[in-house]
């Protein structure tokens, strides 16, 4: 063993040993310790693979990606797999891959629609925003708060093109109705997978159905890279045109620091540039630079061999929690999981009735002043918050029960590292929290 491989082994061991004295758990103390809504879990293999790999200090994609993408495209039942910075930047590609001239007469064109719902984050709706294209929104139904998918027929105008939407944390969208609207309208369907790895629909996973699908890797996911994301596709054209808008806009399809991967690297002729212009700087499209590094996807490579484990706690979180909060339902509307699915859940969902005598504010302070953390829904009604006020957009009927979802709901978290103890002190907490309201 040469001496750079003995330091190496030595460095690797002495990494696993400092995860085990720096981050070992603390024992949770009802009342005075937080229990989160998400969080990061790993141990000392995602240390190791993130100090390994920085001692090779090939600080862009290298192995540690392409070793991710192989095997994450595998285990979603895709064909390819496109890491890039964030799941943001996910669903930017993924839009962005349409508006593609290379994509002839189903390229998106400004002022062309995309169908999506109000009730969201707001980075599923931005790429429409920013490629100058038309959100539509829907309005959804209460208990899976995904689409209402009553209203897509009437959704559909000569000018919509693509439909892009969310599984509502974990918990898939009627993808049987959402199909059936877009085959016959011969429309892009973007699936914005980040909430939902593993959940399955009629048995297959979310994330393998429309053409091209999203995920983010942010600690608060199912499997995390810090930051990062990844756009999943069946198709080579898709494939090639994602890594085009990622990697600056570029034509040429070699891997970085390699050349000629066409052999013909000198034998272009495109746009008004002189025959024979190196192919390496030939842009076809309006692109980024939104890749990963090697760092990032050394931890992913290390969190997949997790990923069963952690969605079945995530289930198993999220049961407790329904169960116990179900004596309650007169004050609750709880979540339910949409027909034919077996959600990944990210999140308990729960919206306090209309007609309960306390507010949502009421409840989520005094959760919140007893270390319970809470989250809404993210944006609500995305066309009431202020970047949105001159947007232009579309509604399809009216968005009744989104404006209920942002007066009335929240969610509170399943993410792996809440243990069975933390759920019993949590519906605690909602016990004691109603007994005061009986008895105001």
């Amino acid at each position: 063993m040469s001496k750079s491989n003995a330091l190496r082994q030595q460095i690797l061991a002495l990494v696993q040993e400092y995860y085990e004295a720096e981050h070992s758990r603390t024992p949770f103390s009802p009342g005075e310790s937080i229990v989160p809504v998400s969080g990061r879990m790993f141990d000392a293999a995602e240390m190791v693979n993130l100090v390994d790999s920085s001692l090779e200090f090939w600080l862009t994609t290298g192995r540690y990606a392409e070793q991710f993408e192989r095997e994450f495209a595998q285990w979603m039942g895709v064909r390819h797999a496109i890491l890039c910075n964030s799941g943001s930047s996910a669903n930017l590609l993924a839009l962005s891959a349409l508006t593609s001239p290379k994509l002839s007469e189903r390229q998106l064109l400004p002022g062309d629609e995309v169908i999506t719902v109000a009730a969201g984050f707001p980075t599923t709706v931005n790429p429409i925003v920013q490629n100058h294209l038309t959100p539509v929104f829907l309005d959804i139904e209460l208990g899976t708060y995904n689409v209402n998918v009553e209203l897509l027929e009437a959704a559909v105008s000569p000018r919509t093109k693509a439909i892009m939407i969310a599984h509502t944390l974990g918990n898939p969208f009627n993808l049987d109705a959402v199909l059936e609207v877009a085959n016959k309208h011969n429309l892009w369907l973007i699936e914005d997978n980040c909430d939902a790895v593993g959940a399955t629909y009629n048995g297959r996973l979310t994330g393998s159905f429309g053409h091209l699908s999203t995920v983010s890797f942010y600690p608060a996911h199912h499997i995390t890279m810090g930051e990062g994301g990844c756009v999943l596709t069946r198709h080579s054209q898709l494939k090639k045109l994602v890594e085009s808008f990622r990697d600056w806009g570029r034509d040429c399809w070699c891997d970085p620091g390699v050349a000629n991967t066409c052999g013909t690297r000198f034998g272009w002729q495109l746009g008004d540039l002189p025959e024979g212009y190196d192919h390496k700087y030939i842009y076809s499209h309006i692109g980024y630079n939104l890749k990963m590094t090697d760092m990032q996807a050394a931890v992913g490579v290390a969190q997949l061999e997790k990923l069963p484990k952690f969605i079945e706690i995530r289930k198993r979180n999220w049961q407790l929690l329904h169960d116990g909060l179900k004596p309650y339902e007169e004050f609750f509307i709880l979540p339910q999981p949409t027909p034919n699915s077996d959600p990944s859940w990210f999140g308990f969902l729960l919206s306090v009735r209309p007609e309960a005598p306390f507010s949502r504010n009421e409840l989520v302070q005094f959760l919140e002043a007893n270390q319970v953390a809470t989250r809404l829904l993210f944006s609500g009604n995305i066309t009431r918050q202020p970047a949105y006020q001159n947007v232009h957009y579309r509604v399809v009927g009216d968005l009744t029960q989104t404006d209920l979802v942002m007066n009335h709901t929240f969610w509170i978290g399943v993410y792996p590292r809440i243990t069975p103890e933390m759920i019993d002190y949590v519906l605690t907490v909602f016990a004691q929290f109603l007994e005061k309201i009986k008895v105001r």
